[in-house]
């Protein structure tokens, strides 16, 4: 959960989302990475901690 309101992450697509799984796919679209290397800026929520624990060995998270 978020510790503060409006604690911010900043998640980079680290590896290629080839020969991944559909749901994996789906999920990296739905935090808007596209590109390899290309990174989004998001509010800490509880739903998007559970979208990155399902692509952690895709990303790379920073708190900012």
């Amino acid at each position: 959960m978020a510790k503060k309101a409006g604690t911010k992450l900043k998640i980079t697509l680290r590896k290629s989302s080839i020969a991944k799984p559909a749901k994996q796919k789906a999920v990296l679209a739905g935090l808007g990475l596209r590109k390899l290397n290309g990174f989004v800026e998001r509010l800490d929520t509880p739903e998007l901690r559970g979208m990155i624990n399902k692509v952690a060995h895709l990303v790379e998270v920073e708190k900012l």
